[in-house]
């Protein structure tokens, strides 16, 4: 399947920072831009802003003014325009679609919930089942079988649904074994010619009836779309490069290097999460601190 428009790779390094005005900006998320930018100007690169506002209801443009001015506090600089997710709904609905046409996609009804009981009743045996590095169960795939009548029935229903990746016919169609170019480290210090295994992710969800995409498919389309030849960004992701790899051949995208660096972490040794405030750079801000501090306070003097 071919995305229009999306298949060239640019000569210039690009880079990008995709935060979500989800909430207030932490001190994981300062380490992460500035360093981009670092590498950016390192490599003389172009250094770009996407918007991630796929979520109409938290994202806000109180949280994006906040969060733009964090980022111009500690010194974040973009190049061009900011690109905002909110602008490209059309062109994820069409992907999925053309997806869905060509059997790769199939609509599934099942909540978290039904997914987590079907499975609780099919491990009270002893059998196990696998989770995806996330931690969440595979979804077990009851509405895989579904004939294409049926499908399109769902998805005319009023019963919410998700948009799934047939991972079985998806693998079937590659012809390659999948590779990524890994600068930084995986979890456990992966580098170089990193293989990929989208099979931990299971039918990882693509879209829902009322969320036009989900993280993978539109990190996937948004960096092709923005011509991003490098990807720095949080070890914690390095595993979904596995899914966004099988994406990209797919869709035949060209296919960037990847740099997944450190982590910020608390003081119990947790990735920082919005929900936990005390490290948000407005608070930060707000006690006195400056861009400087916060720089000493990352590692990225």
């Amino acid at each position: 399947m071919a995305t229009e428009n999306l298949i060239t790779k640019p000569t210039t390094p690009i880079f990008r920072f995709a935060p979500s005005p989800n909430g207030l900006m932490h001190l994981g998320h300062a380490y992460s831009a500035i360093f981009n930018l670092k590498m950016a100007r390192e490599n003389d690169g172009k250094m770009l802003l996407r918007i991630e506002d796929i979520d109409t209801v938290r994202c806000t443009p109180e949280n994006e003014k906040l969060m733009l001015e964090d980022l111009e506090w500690i010194g974040f600089e973009w190049d061009e325009k900011p690109m905002r997710q909110s602008g490209q709904f059309e062109r994820y609905a069409e992907t999925i679609s053309d997806l869905f046409d060509e059997g790769i996609a199939y609509p599934s009804t099942m909540s978290r919930r039904e997914i987590a009981e079907a499975v609780e009743a099919m491990t009270a045996g002893g059998k196990s089942w696998q989770t995806d590095p996330d931690g969440a169960p595979h979804y077990p795939g009851n509405e895989r079988s579904l004939n294409a009548d049926e499908r399109v029935e769902v998805m005319a229903g009023n019963r919410q649904y998700a948009m799934r990746l047939d991972l079985q016919t998806a693998v079937s169609m590659l012809t390659n074994q999948l590779t990524w170019n890994e600068t930084g480290a995986g979890p456990e210090g992966q580098s170089g010619t990193i293989f990929a295994e989208p099979d931990i992710w299971g039918d990882v969800i693509l879209g829902r009836k009322d969320i036009p995409a989900s993280y993978h498919l539109s990190s996937v389309l948004d960096d092709a779309i923005q011509g991003v030849t490098y990807i720095v960004r949080g070890r914690d992701i390095f595993h979904a490069t596995s899914v966004h790899r099988l994406l990209q051949e797919l869709l035949q995208l060209p296919v960037p290097d990847y740099h997944h660096h450190d982590l910020i972490l608390d003081e119990d040794g947790r990735k920082l999460s919005k929900s936990r405030q005390s490290t948000a750079l407005r608070h930060l801000r707000e006690a006195g601190m400056t861009a400087s501090d916060v720089h000493r306070m990352i590692g990225l003097e």
